[in-house]
């Protein structure tokens, strides 16, 4: 039968720990939590940028539609025609700002002898395309799909359009200038959605 070694320390001997076994032991550990913590505060700015930025158009959709200087009343003949005028504003587009920008069109009408002014969105409820009008006939005309509409918006049919043209508030200031309230409409849908 093979003997068993014999421990030449006493039971005593074996309680002691060896003091420069822990310290390592202790430097090791601290070293550890020394690097978790720094790779996490490297990696803290790349996720509050990925947060601010996704968080960026949530915060900016709040924004509310504002009247715009689209024209002079001067310039809108009462004989009851139709005409386009731009409507200019300032844009900002993520973090880049542009001043006094084309943001889309509208038409302006107002009948004999009248101050008041009617404004119609220039694009198109079906899918988004600007609308021309027709003199010859008296009528709107969009000619990405051939929908057909009033002097007044209405809808002529049969028109692949889901809704009538989209009236836009206006209002004609005591200086004589138009001002609209201009908002974009979501295309494609029965009912008139303002998109964010």
């Amino acid at each position: 039968m093979p003997r068993r070694p014999v421990d030449a320390r006493s039971p005593r001997d074996a309680a002691v720990v060896d003091p420069d076994h822990a310290s390592a032991s202790r430097r090791g550990f601290l070293a550890k939590v020394l690097a978790v913590a720094c790779g996490g505060l490297a990696t803290l700015p790349p996720v509050v940028a990925g947060l601010w930025t996704f968080l960026d158009p949530l915060r900016r959709q709040g924004s509310a539609a504002t009247f715009l200087r689209v024209a002079d009343l001067a310039a809108i003949p009462d004989d009851g025609v139709p005409r386009q005028f731009p409507v200019i504003a300032d844009r900002v587009d993520a973090w880049t700002g542009f001043a006094a920008e084309p943001v889309g069109a509208v038409y302006l009408r107002r009948e004999q002898g009248s101050r008041a002014v009617q404004a119609l969105s220039a694009t198109c409820p079906h899918a988004g395309c600007f609308i021309g009008f027709e003199r010859a006939v008296d009528c709107f005309r969009c000619p990405c799909h051939n929908s057909s509409f009033t002097l007044d918006g209405g809808i002529v049919a049969p028109s692949p359009s889901p809704r009538p043209m989209d009236t836009l508030e206006c209002r004609v200031g005591r200086n004589g200038q138009v001002e609209v309230k201009w908002q974009r409409f979501r295309a494609g849908v029965a009912e008139k959605v303002v998109q964010g």
